[in-house]
């Protein structure tokens, strides 16, 4: 009864036609993993906001951008990859925001958006130049940014929905049935999604061997600096002027 009420909970949040795929990805899931989860209130991102990503309707999603885990902190975490929901400003007129540089994952990951689409150069992603930018055409704030990404059909997902006190790659392991019933059913899109894996901890989704049915970008987690000179990860971001969203 206690799974039951808890999944009745998280499944609010979701648009409708992704209910039977999540509720089929949970069965798979060790049920004792489960209820220990809906008797613990200090995980995060908490059970109304655990499944946020699949707001996205099923057949709209175009890829699947895989982070680690959630942000471990309680206004950062809101149940979509490498979405900090403490940010509200990205610019600055010394160049990001303050909040911004204090994520670094944040941070490269956008500077990586500005060098995919031309605007700076690999060797030149420095405050001064972010500063010389005109951030008229930009979206001016993060959540501009990533509504921009849903609405080109992102599915923003973590390979572990909760970050508690248990090891990363445990928790993430045990997630792997419920990434499994979820990429099975976008295996039967007409087209099914491109997975970009950012991370050590979401490179280990490859154990799965649904995987070799989809299209995969494999690169290293934004936190490292050279996520933004990744010459993959720009390839296929430079198309998408992502950051324009200003209106």
């Amino acid at each position: 009864m206690a799974i039951m009420l808890f999944l009745k909970q998280a499944l609010t949040c979701t648009h409708p036609s992704w209910h039977d795929t999540l509720l089929n990805a949970f069965g798979a899931m060790d049920q004792h993993y489960l209820n220990a989860l809906s008797r613990d209130s200090t995980w995060l991102p908490g059970i109304d906001k655990l499944l946020n990503a699949f707001s996205l309707p099923f057949n709209e999603t175009r890829w699947v951008l895989y982070g680690e885990s959630p942000y471990p902190r309680a206004l950062s975490a809101n149940g979509y990859a490498f979405w900090d929901a403490a940010v509200g400003a990205i610019w600055s007129s010394t160049g990001l925001s303050t909040a911004v540089n204090r994520a670094t994952s944040l941070r490269n990951f956008i500077k990586m958006l500005l060098v995919a689409e031309g605007t700076l150069t690999i060797d030149h992603t420095k405050p001064t130049a972010i500063a010389a930018l005109d951030k008229r055409p930009y979206c001016r704030t993060l959540k501009q940014l990533f509504k921009h990404l849903i609405q080109h059909g992102f599915l923003l997902l973590n390979a572990s929905l909760v970050l508690s006190t248990r090891p990363k790659v445990l928790e993430a392991r045990l997630w792997l049935p419920f990434q499994n019933g979820v990429l099975t059913a976008l295996s039967t899109l007409p087209q099914p999604p491109e997975l970009l894996l950012f991370g050590k901890i979401a490179d280990t989704l490859q154990h799965l061997a649904i995987i070799r049915q989809f299209p995969c970008l494999i690169a290293e987690h934004p936190y490292n600096l050279s996520f933004i000179s990744n010459p993959d990860v720009l390839a296929f971001f430079k198309a998408l002027n992502l950051l324009q969203c200003a209106t």
